[in-house]
């Protein structure tokens, strides 16, 4: 559509005052999309500051509840939750490796409800909008509702979650709305003045001024981490990082990458998301880790009295066998990896299979990892799991998995959420400078 050369389809006021209307007034029909618009974007600014605030509360480095409900005034109270999930994804924020937390997209989103909010604002007091207003503001509906459909896939797809984040759910649903206000501005405009491309000009460097303000004060008074404090420079260090008796298993293996040891128990679920977070970032590719594991199942751990994983020492077991830790030669990494694959995927019902009948459920690990099969529940694998505990022992390492060191410094339990890509970026650079 050529903006410039509209054809003039009425004659009635196209100053940028107060319009009236086909029969004259209010024109009440005339300003029902911008009003349309006006509350969906004053929706989907509340509940992308109720997410924002999740979000910034969460960088003081503590746990907190997370609000994840239609009525974002409700009191924060769901910690896991689909909101939960998304807020803990990889996709909830940008340039987390340079920000602590990263920028999240729900601060674009009040940018984008709050511009859309004033140019409705701005056209509820003009009236009936021009063909070449209305056209901006459809146009415009569509940047939030196409990052809505994106999301939305990607909860279902990369993230699959079965059931909706609410507050997700709510700038879905406001965003909708905006293309519905759009569409019915366009059924309703009326002519042109002839200055539609210097219209489309200013408002498109309007919206982008509300992005970019908005970003410039998130990044200036958001919570920082400090280059020295804990977190940064990691929780710790191991005492005995060395593997004399053969008990670490490679489960991400990258030649060159910082050597990395993971504490892990492979029915864990921390231990899953750690794993499914970190393979979504490009540290999947710049650390070589090797696992000690650490089963939180009292059946092989004598530091517990009632298993926290049933089943777990019989998947580390397995894992240990595959891998040829017990007979070096027979086995290998990979088919470990593909063990650990299967128990990820499988956790809770494998958990509830072992809690019902440990003995079947070890005869289960056997049926479907045939090369286990001797080795399974031996006294060599038995051993060589003791040692992998007496390992912990002698790290006098916390029961709890799972546990990351980066060239030996312990990253901090804290970061396993949104400052984990900001500090592995900076783990990973303080090894590289301890080598030379």
């Amino acid at each position: 559509m050529n903006l410039e050369n509209e054809d003039v389809e009425s004659p009635r006021d196209t100053t940028d005052g107060p319009a009236a209307g086909t029969g004259g007034g209010l024109d009440l029909l005339g300003r029902l999309p911008a009003l349309i618009i006006l509350i969906a974007a004053l929706v989907g600014v509340n509940f992308a500051m109720t997410s924002t605030a999740d979000f910034i509360e969460h960088l003081d480095r503590n746990t907190h509840d997370i609000t994840c409900s239609y009525n974002p005034g409700d009191e924060a109270k769901a910690k896991d939750s689909p909101c939960h999930v998304t807020m803990y994804s990889p996709y909830s924020s940008y340039f987390r490796q340079d920000y602590w937390g990263g920028i999240p997209v729900s601060l674009w989103a009040i940018a984008v409800f709050a511009f859309m909010a004033y140019r409705a604002g701005f056209q509820l007091y003009r009236g009936r909008p021009l063909r070449s207003e209305a056209l901006f503001l459809l146009l415009a509906s569509l940047l939030p509702a196409g990052m809505s459909i994106g999301y939305y896939n990607l909860s279902k797809n990369a993230l699959q979650m079965e059931e909706l984040c609410k507050v997700c759910g709510g700038i879905y649903g406001s965003s909708a709305g905006l293309v519905l206000g759009g569409v019915l501005a366009l059924v309703l405009s009326r002519g042109t003045d002839g200055k539609g491309i210097v219209r489309f000009g200013v408002g498109f460097l309007e919206g982008c001024a509300f992005v970019a303000a908005l970003t410039f004060a998130y990044v200036t008074f958001a919570p920082k981490a400090s280059e020295t404090e804990r977190g940064v420079k990691g929780c710790g260090n191991l005492v005995q990082a060395g593997d004399e008796d053969g008990i670490m298993i490679p489960t991400l293996e990258n030649k060159g990458g910082t050597p990395t040891i993971e504490l892990l128990d492979p029915l864990c679920p921390t231990c899953k998301a750690f794993d499914g977070r970190l393979k979504q970032t490009e540290f999947s590719k710049k650390l070589d880790i090797k696992s000690v594991l650490f089963p939180l199942d009292s059946t092989c751990n004598w530091m517990l009295s009632t298993p926290m994983h049933p089943g777990a020492c019989a998947v580390s077991e397995a894992m240990m066998c595959a891998a040829g830790v017990v007979e070096p030669g027979k086995g290998s990494p990979a088919e470990a990896q593909k063990i650990l694959a299967a128990a990820f995927e499988n956790q809770e019902k494998w958990t509830a299979e072992a809690k019902a009948d440990e003995p079947a459920f070890r005869a289960k690990l056997a049926g479907l990892f045939p090369a286990v099969k001797d080795c399974l529940g031996s006294p060599q694998v038995k051993n060589k799991m003791v040692k992998a505990l007496r390992w912990s022992v002698a790290n006098a390492l916390p029961m709890r998995t799972p546990q990351i060191f980066v060239g030996g410094a312990s990253l901090c339990e804290e970061d396993l959420d949104l400052g984990m890509e900001y500090t592995l970026n900076r783990m990973i650079t303080n090894a590289a400078g301890a080598k030379k």
